[in-house]
């Protein structure tokens, strides 16, 4: 399936001057690097990509080197295994990125599955910084739902027709806007928004999306998330319909060290939507545990 290609689709990509692309293996990632000062690991959630970080990585950049790669599969990163998207492997290959770089994290921030890949790092590779997740997507679905949706997202991911019909259907259902606020809440701005509907309009994107949701497994890291002793700073929207304060709060329970914030109004993307918001959250948090 074809890729986004950097010198087309990638133009109108927010910090293009900070992009680099990293040869690990097979792999090709692609990869923004700003700032200077202790490393932050940015890692974005299913679907998106480094652009998710427009507004917040000039912030945490100026105290930090703040370091965003796109997921395998995902935007510009091509190279990665369709089958070797599980959360375990995916953290893995996450991982060997970071040896490449030569970076330890000072901390990891995560946006939604992200934030999944943070403790999957924690538990499976030593890491034992601050966590701050986003709007995290921690909560296996309750009760069937739990067996149901990996079915459905594996069925759609080994048929090779359903990325091209997704990604075909997105203005036929009301545009890249209208998607983003029923499954969000979130409203961004027309750079961000540009960003999202190249992606959702690419099947190759569609695909590597589908094929991380059909490998996630939750339940499994929700097994072991009372083993990770990293200090957890969760940063939740409370419009959020896709994870709703309630599982955060869940999620919250079920970690050794973690506070919930919870910011009124804001949906998924709240990131996105309030990056100056959420910055302040965050460099509290890492200045009380320098």
């Amino acid at each position: 399936m074809s890729r986004l290609d950097w010198n087309r689709e990638g133009l109108i990509w927010p910090h293009r001057e900070a992009s680099d692309f990293v040869r690990v293996g097979r792999a090709n990632w692609h990869v923004q690097r700003m700032g200077s000062g202790p490393p932050l690991l940015l890692l974005h959630g299913t679907g998106a990509s480094v652009h998710s970080w427009r507004g917040l990585m000039p912030l945490l950049a100026q105290t930090h080197t703040v370091i965003a790669p796109d997921l395998p599969r995902h935007a510009f990163t091509t190279g990665h295994d369709a089958y070797a998207m599980s959360l375990p492997a995916m953290a893995g290959e996450i991982a060997g990125l970071l040896e490449a770089l030569k970076v330890e994290p000072a901390a990891i921030i995560g946006h939604s599955a992200g934030a999944a890949l943070a403790l999957q790092l924690a538990l499976d590779h030593g890491y034992t910084g601050p966590i701050i997740g986003l709007n995290a997507a921690l909560r296996p679905f309750p009760g069937p739902f739990a067996q149901i949706f990996p079915a459905v997202a594996k069925a759609l991911f080994i048929n090779p027709l359903v990325p091209r019909i997704f990604a075909s259907t997105v203005d036929l259902t009301g545009g890249a806007g209208r998607f983003l606020w029923r499954s969000t809440h979130s409203r961004i701005e027309p750079e961000g928004l540009a960003c999202y509907r190249t992606l959702l309009k690419h099947p190759g994107h569609a695909g590597g999306a589908l094929a991380m949701m059909a490998n996630w497994d939750l339940p499994g890291l929700r097994e072991r998330m009372g083993a990770a002793r990293n200090p957890v700073l969760l940063v939740h929207g409370g419009n959020d319909p896709a994870i709703p304060p309630d599982w955060a709060r869940d999620a919250q329970g079920w970690l050794a060290d973690a506070t919930l914030d919870v910011l009124p109004g804001l949906g998924h993307l709240a990131h996105e939507e309030a990056p100056e918001a959420v910055a302040a959250k965050i460099s509290a948090f890492l200045a009380h545990h320098r």
